[in-house]
């Protein structure tokens, strides 16, 4: 079987963590259980090492790039915001690295699905800013989890987002609004002039992005559709969609140009 073609490699962002005194670069596994059983790709971990990493020579070799979500903030020096612990906590490896690859793989053409702290680091990789703490806005919805319960409380489907007509969301999910989880205390202030809205919460926090001058898929979600990508049948065409994008990439990469008359 020719992997490239049926099983194509797509570089997934990691965050580092320390645990028992040692440096990690993880990702939650269930974004590897949705891009394997779900989209059909190959995840490859990249490690966060920011300008050590050679992003031409990552791309060259993959055919689509992951950034998922994760409990750390974008910096807020990066988008000229309040960098204090408050608006924390940071991951600055994680940001040297997920901003210059999500710029690259744009500009490249390499299918993109960028997840919850993903999406703040599209806007803000293409120019664009964050507000912090949203549920302090007034009429906003509070887009973070329980403070307790399981993870299957705290990834619950909370609220309704409904879907721009004509965009790249609604060609993967149709016209009709969806329900969402919501998990997080930032979210899309200055919107990129390169991004258009792709959906929308009731009280107008954006919830979905893609790259209007992108020369491949390249969409960005607030909410976590990995977590229920095997119930839940907008999370699964999520996945699927991208993984259909990736192996046409992949498809159009190897394919042999013919013969010159």
């Amino acid at each position: 079987m020719n992997r490239k073609a049926n099983q194509p490699l797509v570089a997934v962002s990691t965050d580092v963590r320390q645990f028992e005194d040692a440096c990690w670069h993880a990702v939650q596994q269930r974004y590897l259980e949705a891009a394997l059983d779900t989209a059909g790709v190959f995840p490859v971990l990249v490690p966060s090492f920011g300008g050590r990493l050679d992003f031409d020579e990552l791309l060259a070799g993959v055919d689509g790039v992951m950034i998922t979500g994760s409990d750390s903030n974008v910096h807020a020096a990066l988008y000229d915001g309040d960098a204090s612990e408050a608006n924390g906590p940071y991951d600055v490896a994680r940001d040297a690295t997920t901003l210059p690859l999500i710029r690259k793989a744009i500009d490249c053409g390499v299918p993109l699905l960028a997840i919850c702290r993903g999406m703040q680091e599209m806007n803000v990789a293409l120019g664009g800013s964050l507000a912090t703490e949203i549920q302090e806005r007034p009429g906003s919805l509070d887009h973070r989890a329980p403070e307790s319960g399981s993870w299957d409380e705290w990834f619950a489907i909370r609220h309704a987002v409904a879907i721009e007509p004509g965009g790249c969301l609604a060609s993967v999910l149709g016209p009709r609004g969806i329900r969402v989880n919501s998990l997080h205390r930032q979210a899309v202030k200055r919107m990129s002039t390169r991004l258009q809205v792709e959906a929308t919460a009731e009280d107008g926090t954006i919830e979905a992005v893609s790259v209007r001058d992108s020369l491949a898929f390249a969409l960005g979600v607030q909410w976590h559709p990995e977590y229920w990508v095997k119930s839940d049948e907008a999370s699964s065409r999520v996945f699927r969609a991208f993984g259909e994008e990736v192996r046409f990439h992949a498809r159009a990469r190897t394919r042999v140009p013919p013969a010159a008359v």
